[in-house]
């Protein structure tokens, strides 16, 4: 990633387009999770985009590209929420596919792609009541693939501090999976 990154720097533009397609999904995911809100989620996801091509001449090496992209999505949703006030709250029982996708090989039947579903669901609810911090530790490792070190240059926090919070978040999210499962 840092070397397409670079010769995306020199004018490659087909190397953007390899780091896009390669981000693209994970990023969107962790925005949408973060911010709640699909459209919101889109324009957020745009401008981290484009403070990638605008850095693309100031671009060096110092990290993994994906801390230097999720460093900049972390920035880009603390602006995000600082321009909205008060936060607009979804519901996680909306059974639209904004809220939850959930793709399955077609292979399976329609009783596995329910029980993913309602797993789905589960998780969602749970990640939905963790704290921010713990969210954003948790939603950084599982969906930017990103170690605890680069997590802290992310957060501005310590390794420490990172690896608590995802301990935490990830303690917290059995919990809530294993009781949502015991009441229904």
């Amino acid at each position: 990633d840092e070397h397409l990154m670079v010769r995306y720097s020199g004018g490659d533009v087909t190397a953007f387009n390899e780091l896009y397609a390669r981000h693209r999904g994970g990023l969107f995911r962790y925005i949408l999770r973060q911010v709640g809100v699909r459209a919101a989620s889109e324009e957020v996801f745009q401008e981290i985009w484009m403070k990638v091509i605008a850095s693309r001449v100031r671009y060096r090496v110092q990290a993994r590209f994906a801390t230097f992209l999720y460093h900049i999505a972390h920035n880009c949703v603390i602006d995000h929420f600082r321009r909205k006030t008060p936060l607009h709250l979804i519901s996680w029982d909306d059974s639209s596919d904004e809220v939850v996708e959930v793709a399955g090989p077609d292979k399976d039947q329609p009783e596995r792609a329910v029980a993913l579903r309602q797993s789905a669901t589960r998780l969602l609810n749970a990640l939905a009541l963790l704290p921010p911090e713990q969210r954003e530790v948790f939603l950084l490792h599982e969906e930017g693939g990103l170690t605890l070190d680069e997590i802290a240059t992310v957060t501005g926090t310590g390794r420490e501090t990172a690896k608590s919070r995802l301990r935490y978040a990830v303690g917290k999210l059995r919990e809530g999976m294993e009781h949502e499962a015991d009441v229904a």
